[in-house]
């Protein structure tokens, strides 16, 4: 198996619903190919962000059909995989494959708090049931669960795993895996507001939240990082930073849904438990979209 040396602006896509909670197919279609047309190199379908705990295994499967036939072959589309057990994650990446998704992000363990030989079990479980790319998503911050460099270095035999999408929240992992790891993985930053740091530390990429509304801008950061023109990244970076703040939240799809409606890229629905944001909280986030939208950079600005 070649690694397939994923990089670029790797969007976690929001799931777009109707009032009535229904998934709206041709609306997370429509959100797909803008975020495409803007430039993204990558699409990765049902994650936190895409409200996957609220989705059944079938409707998982829907939305990933949705991507791929959005994509029409633009750019590769994953699935993640969140389900919390081996035996229905394994059933989840069967049906995924026969959709022809271009490879898979997997959740190490979400609800119970694997320890290290349980989680790298689990992720050498699907990599073998799926024999395509796998990015694992490192999350401790929200899942408990934590693959150190040294569990990355273990398992670095395994021939289907080509990323990682660190979301620890310490910018330090990056380069304490560069270093554990040398460049056997792809390293994909997971945390919005860490965006500028991970790619000035060399990772490949980013897994963005914030870049779904604002996809050419979180392109533009990316190209700019990657040509060593810093200063006018970080003035890119500094513009975006308030809104990049939102999606370190557990509000975060409530946030994120938010701007999709505010910059006129998508709906609010989404589904129960989670409500629409009222009062203070919706009042702060309009905000800092509307100085945003006042502020925004021309010459970066995504199209419609």
């Amino acid at each position: 198996m070649s690694n397939p040396r994923w990089q670029g602006i790797f969007p976690a896509i929001t799931t777009k619903f109707f009032a009535d909670e229904r998934i709206d197919a041709e609306g997370t279609a429509r959100h797909i190919d803008f975020q495409i047309r803007n430039g993204v190199h990558g699409i990765v379908t049902c994650g936190s962000l895409g409200e996957a705990s609220t989705l059944s295994l079938e409707e998982k499967l829907e939305v990933a059909k949705i991507a791929i036939d959005a994509a029409a072959g633009r750019v590769p589309v994953l699935a993640n995989v969140s389900e919390t057990s081996t035996r229905e994650a394994l059933r989840y990446i069967a049906g995924a494959n026969k959709l022809g998704v271009a490879g898979f992000m997997v959740m190490p363990s979400v609800i119970y708090v694997a320890d290290a030989r349980e989680a790298m079990t689990n992720v050498r479980a699907m990599a073998k049931a799926a024999q395509k790319p796998l990015m694992i998503y490192n999350n401790p911050v929200a899942y408990r669960v934590d693959l150190k460099p040294e569990h990355m270095l273990e398992l670095a035999d395994c021939e289907w795993i080509a990323a990682i999408k660190e979301s620890t929240g310490d910018i330090r992992r990056i380069t304490d895996l560069r270093n554990a790891v040398g460049d056997r993985y792809q390293l994909f930053l997971g945390v919005d507001d860490l965006a500028y740091e991970g790619l000035a530390l060399g990772c490949d990429g980013l897994l963005a939240g914030v870049g779904c509304a604002f996809p050419r801008e979180t392109v533009a950061l990316y190209d700019l990082m990657k040509a060593g023109q810093f200063a006018e990244a970080l003035k890119l970076y500094q513009w975006m930073t308030p809104m990049l703040h939102l999606d370190v939240s557990n509000k975060l799809v409530q946030n994120l849904k938010l701007i999709d409606l505010l910059v006129g890229v998508g709906t609010e629905h989404m589904r129960r438990p989670r409500l629409p944001l009222i009062g203070e909280e919706r009042d702060a986030v309009e905000a800092i979209v509307a100085k945003a939208l006042a502020t925004r950079p021309a010459k970066y600005q995504s199209v419609a």
